[in-house]
């Protein structure tokens, strides 16, 4: 389980024993049901977008979640869900910050 100093936990579609976890979309089904807590609580059509607490991405190639801990804090049963699903097939975690974009191509102009 990863600490609470971060403000993300990254959840990568790796089990324990480096095996690619199926099925293949199942990031976007993940954050498809969490898509109703967010900030402010669910909002008419909430459903069609995902929600910045719990986002699918990829990183070096592998999919997987990156869950904010600002989840934990405001509903507690649905973090207590996503670290389950995680606990529960066996897949990587690790505490991080996710760069947003801009931010990163900035770093590397010259």
């Amino acid at each position: 389980m990863a600490a609470d100093t971060s403000k993300q936990v990254f959840i990568f579609g790796l089990t324990q024993d480096g095996k690619t976890f199926r099925p293949g979309d199942w990031c976007e089904r993940l954050a498809g049901v969490m898509s109703q807590f967010r900030p402010g609580g669910p909002q008419p059509g909430s459903h069609l977008g995902y929600s910045e607490w719990c986002i699918p991405t990829v990183v070096n190639g592998i999919k997987c979640i990156v869950a904010h801990r600002d989840l934990q804090a405001e509903e507690p049963m649905a973090w207590d869900f996503v670290m389950n699903f995680a606990k529960d097939n066996n897949l990587q975690m690790s505490e991080a910050c996710l760069v947003p974009q801009s931010f990163a191509k900035a770093g590397t102009e010259k």
